[in-house]
């Protein structure tokens, strides 16, 4: 009777286990998820901004020589345009659907909604609106904790975004560097 009590909990644990890992996994699917869409929503939006339009940015105080000390950068790159457009992304998580890798059973979360309103194939996405609520926050609290990285990041880097951000600066996706790189 010990033997088998000993058993039932030892399996009851393992099962407890496995469930949470599970749930971590999904978690951090989610999260670099979200991240992923994030950046790609952001150079989309930096993309529709004429590149030829510039700010001013810096001080514009006069210095005791007679100059100021006032540069131009590129609007879509600016500060101020990339807090504004991060108000904005997370409310484009509702156009995300999930796919499972049925190899690794990894989620990955794919556009569902054109941005030109061209007709896309949904044959692999599953949408499901406690999903895309899932990414929306996920999508929100990486904002809200990485708001300086982010902006660092858009306003100097160009390439490889994603992976730089999502994967070596926030560890979100440290399973991303083995993820082909054109799912979103």
């Amino acid at each position: 009777m010990r033997e088998a009590v000993l058993l039932l909990t030892s399996c009851v644990v393992l099962c407890l286990l496995l469930s949470s890992s599970q749930a971590a996994r999904q978690g951090q699917d989610i999260r670099c998820g979200a991240c992923r869409a994030l950046v790609d929503e952001m150079e989309w939006a930096i993309s529709q901004i004429d590149p030829k339009k510039m700010i001013q940015t810096g001080s514009f105080r006069i210095n005791p020589d007679g100059s100021q000390s006032i540069r131009e950068v590129p609007l879509a790159r600016s500060e101020g345009n990339l807090l504004e457009l991060m108000e904005s992304v997370c409310e484009r998580m509702e156009d995300y659907g999930e796919r499972t890798d049925s190899s690794t059973n990894r989620k990955s979360y794919i556009r569902i909604k054109s941005r030109s309103g061209e007709a896309m194939d949904l044959s692999e996405a599953t949408l499901d609106s406690r999903v895309t609520a899932s990414l929306k926050f996920a999508c929100e609290t990486i904002v809200e904790q990485n708001e300086d990285e982010i902006i660092e990041f858009f306003a100097h880097e160009t390439d490889n975004v994603k992976d730089k951000l999502c994967s070596k600066r926030t560890d979100l996706c440290d399973h991303a560097l083995k993820m082909p790189h054109d799912e979103l």
